[in-house]
C-alpha cells in the first residue's frame, strides 16, 4: 500500500525543513551536562534558570499526559466543568486536533500506549494486544512479560516486565541516542505496559502499581534496584492512607443526573468490584478488615489512585532533575484510574463523569508543578488517550442501538463445525480436525477475535492454510452479530483495499508472527466474549478509535485543527519540534498544521 511510505516520505521531508529552523535547539541541548542512569538525590532543589523558546533554546522537558480510555467526546461533555488550569489550558493554549483516530484494531490499552511514541501501528511494534498466545511458548504472553526479568519492590514470586516485544524505537530511545543518554526518560503508570511502552526500550525507568502491595516497582531491566528515593516513597506506604476512604460527588447530584442520567441503572450490574456498591458514595476497602491485596486492586477504581500517580510524578521530576538542564528529558505519566472505572460502569455513569471532572484536577496539579519546576515555557505538553470505550450494550439496547454480547464459545464452535464439514465429511470419530485449532496450555486458540491454527496438525493431513482459512472465516461469518472476517493470506497477500476503513484498520493490526490466521470483526456496539464485565473497547468503531490529541508548547500554534489526525502522528511531529530522528517504525505524518515553524518556512 502506498500510503504508508508516502506519509514517511512527507515526514522526513519536513523533519528537515525543521531540523534547520530548530538548529539552535540542537546546538543548546549539545551542551548540557552528562546524566548517568541511576537515581539523583532526594535533595534535589527546583532549578532557578528558565529557558525559553524565543531565545532559541530546545526545551528542557516533554511532558506526555495519557488518560486511559478517555473518548474524544468526553471534552465537549465536559470541557464547561473543567477547571482552568487543567486540559482547559491545554484546549486554550495548545494545538488540538478533533478529528484523531486510531486507524488500527484492536482498540487495547498496551497497542495504544506503543502507537502514540513510535509513531507505529501494531503491525510495525508488534503490540497486537494486552496479550495474546505466542506460538513459540505454546503459552499466553503479554504485551511486556519477560521471563527473564526480575521485579524490584514488589511481592515475592510475582511476574516481572520489560519493553523487550515492543519493535523499534520511541521518540524517547531517540533523544537519548542523540544526547549520547544524557537525556533522561521516565514511564509512570498503575499499569506495567502502560508504564512501558511509550518511553521504550532505552528508556531510564518505568515504574507501576504492584496491585499485591500497592506499590511502585519496576525490574531489572532499567537497573539492578529500585532508586533511594522511589524506596523512601515505598516506605511511607502512601496507598495505605485511601483506606476506608469515601469516593463521592465532586459537584452537586443534580450536575450529574443532567448530564448522565440516573444513578446505578440495571445495566451497570453485570460486574463488582469486592465490598462496592453501583451507587454512590463508595467506600475504598475491597472488603478487607485492613490495607492488603484487595484494597489496593479495589483503589484502581478510584480517582484516588490519580491522586497517588501525581505525587509520584512529582517525586521523580524533583528527585531525577527532569527539566533542569539542555539536555531534553521525556516524562510519560499514563493515569489508569479512568479505564478501571469505565469498565466498571460506563461511559454514561456518573463515576465515568466523575472521574473524567478529576483527573482534569490531577492533570491542573501536575501541570502547576512542571510550571513551578520547570517553566511551562520550557516544556511540550502532550495530552492523548490510548482507546476510547463503547457503550455497555444492554444500555445501546436500550436506546435501540443494536447492542449485544456475542460469546466466543460460539465463534469458536461455529469455526469448529465448518472446518469439520468441509475435511471430515463421513464425520469420522474421533474428527481429525480436532486439533487444527492450536491449543496453549488449556486454552483454545481463539481470542481477541483471532483464531490460531495448529501448523503440526495441518500439516500432518496436508491441509491447504489458504482453504482452512477461507473455511473458517465462512462459518464465523453465520455466528449473528458478525461482521467481517479477514483471513491470513488476505493480510499478508496486500489483497485488502485502503480505501476500506475497517478493513485497513485490521491490517494496520496485524503482525504476521503474533497474530492469528483469521481475523474476526463484530458489528458496531456488540461486544465480543465480554460478558462478565458492563463496558469495554477494542473495535475499529468511532466509540473505540476516536481519541483527543493535544499538543501545547514551543514550536506549537494554538488552535482547533479538524485535519484528519492519529495518534501515531505525535511521535513524528514532536520529533520534528525538537529535531531528533524520527522513531524508526514511524507511520505517522508531521502535523504541520499546527507546528509554529511551517508559517515561518512558507514565508
Amino acid at each position: 500500500m502506498n500510503h504508508i511510505p508516502h506519509a514517511r516520505r512527507a515526514a522526513a521531508a519536513f523533519t528537515i525543513s525543521l531540523l534547520l529552523i530548530f538548529g539552535s535547539f540542537i546546538s543548546a541541548g549539545a551542551q548540557g551536562r552528562a546524566r548517568s542512569r541511576t537515581a539523583s538525590t532526594p535533595d534535589a532543589q527546583p532549578s532557578t534558570q528558565k529557558t525559553t523558546a524565543a531565545r532559541g533554546k530546545r526545551p528542557r522537558l516533554v511532558l506526555l499526559i495519557v488518560v486511559d480510555q478517555f473518548r474524544y467526546d468526553f471534552l465537549a461533555r465536559f470541557d464547561d466543568l473543567f477547571v482552568k488550569n487543567g486540559l482547559k489550558r491545554l484546549m486554550v493554549d495548545g494545538a488540538s486536533w478533533t478529528q484523531a483516530n486510531y486507524d488500527h484494531t484492536p482498540t487495547y490499552t498496551a497497542p495504544g500506549h506503543a502507537t502514540m511514541m513510535t509513531g507505529a501501528w501494531p503491525a510495525e511494534t508488534g503490540i497486537v494486544g494486552n496479550d495474546w498466545p505466542d506460538r513459540d511458548s505454546g503459552k499466553f504472553v503479554t504485551s511486556v512479560s519477560d521471563t527473564t526479568a526480575v521485579l524490584l519492590g514488589g511481592a515475592e514470586g510475582d511476574a516481572a516486565s520489560s519493553p523487550r516485544r515492543l519493535m523499534g524505537s520511541t521518540l524517547g530511545d531517540e533523544l537519548r541516542l542523540q544526547t549520547n543518554d544524557r537525556s533522561k526518560v521516565i514511564g509512570i503508570s498503575v499499569k506495567d505496559r502502560s508504564a512501558i511502552l511509550p518511553v521504550g526500550r532505552h528508556a531510564n525507568a518505568a515504574y507501576w502499581v504492584n496491585q499485591r502491595t500497592g506499590r511502585m516497582v519496576s525490574s531489572n531491566y532499567y537497573f539492578n534496584q529500585l532508586p533511594a528515593w522511589v524506596q523512601s516513597y515505598n516506605e511511607t506506604r502512601p496507598a495505605d492512607k485511601f483506606y476506608g476512604a469515601k469516593w463521592e460527588r465532586l459537584l452537586p447530584e443534580s450536575e450529574y443526573l443532567k448530564r448522565a442520567g440516573l444513578d446505578s441503572p440495571i445495566w451497570e450490574n453485570i460486574g463488582n468490584v469486592a465490598g462496592d456498591t453501583n451507587a454512590f458514595p463508595h467506600t475504598v476497602t475491597g472488603g478487607a478488615p485492613s490495607p492488603n491485596s484487595n484494597f489496593y486492586l479495589a483503589l484502581d477504581y478510584t480517582p484516588y489512585s490519580n491522586d497517588l500517580l501525581v505525587s509520584f510524578a512529582q517525586q521523580a521530576i524533583t528527585n531525577e532533575k527532569l527539566g533542569e538542564d539542555d539536555d531534553t528529558d521525556v516524562l510519560s505519566v499514563s493515569f489508569s484510574a479512568n479505564d478501571y472505572v469505565g469498565h466498571r460502569y460506563g461511559p454514561y455513569s456518573h463515576e465515568a463523569m466523575d472521574i473524567t471532572l478529576r483527573v482534569d484536577r490531577s492533570i491542573a496539579a501536575l501541570l502547576d508543578f512542571v510550571n513551578a519546576r520547570v517553566g511551562l515555557q520550557n516544556t511540550i505538553v502532550a495530552f492523548t488517550a490510548d482507546h476510547g470505550v463503547a457503550p455497555i450494550p444492554e444500555h445501546a439496547s436500550a436506546l435501540n442501538l443494536p447492542g449485544g454480547r456475542i460469546k466466543g464459545e460460539d465463534v469458536l464452535r461455529a469455526m469448529r463445525l465448518g472446518i469439520s464439514a468441509r475435511y471430515n465429511p463421513k464425520n469420522t470419530q474421533p474428527d481429525p480436525t480436532g486439533d487444527y485449532v492450536q491449543k496453549f496450555g488449556e486454552r483454545d486458540g481463539f481470542y481477541n477475535g483471532n483464531l490460531y491454527f495448529n501448523p503440526v496438525a495441518t500439516k500432518r493431513d496436508g491441509i491447504n492454510s489458504e482453504e482452512l482459512e477461507r473455511t473458517a472465516c465462512e462459518a464465523a461469518m453465520t455466528v449473528p452479530g458478525i461482521s467481517r472476517c479477514f483471513t491470513r493470506t488476505q493480510l499478508q497477500s496486500g489483497a485488502i483495499p485502503p480505501a476500506d476503513p475497517l478493513a485497513r484498520r485490521v491490517l494496520h493490526g496485524f503482525y504476521p508472527r503474533r497474530s492469528g490466521d483469521v481475523v474476526v470483526v463484530y458489528e458496531a456496539f456488540k461486544y465480543l466474549d465480554a460478558t462478565t464485565i458492563p463496558a469495554t473497547h477494542g473495535s475499529p468503531y468511532s466509540y473505540d478509535t476516536h481519541v483527543p490529541l493535544m499538543i501545547m508548547g514551543a514550536g506549537i500554534t494554538p488552535g482547533r485543527y479538524a485535519q484528519p489526525a492519529t495518534p501515531a502522528d505525535l511521535a513524528p511531529t514532536l520529533a520534528a519540534v525538537l529535531g531528533v530522528q524520527a522513531p524508526s517504525n514511524t507511520v505517522g505524518r508531521v502535523l504541520f498544521e499546527g507546528v509554529a515553524a511551517t508559517a515561518k518556512a512558507q514565508k
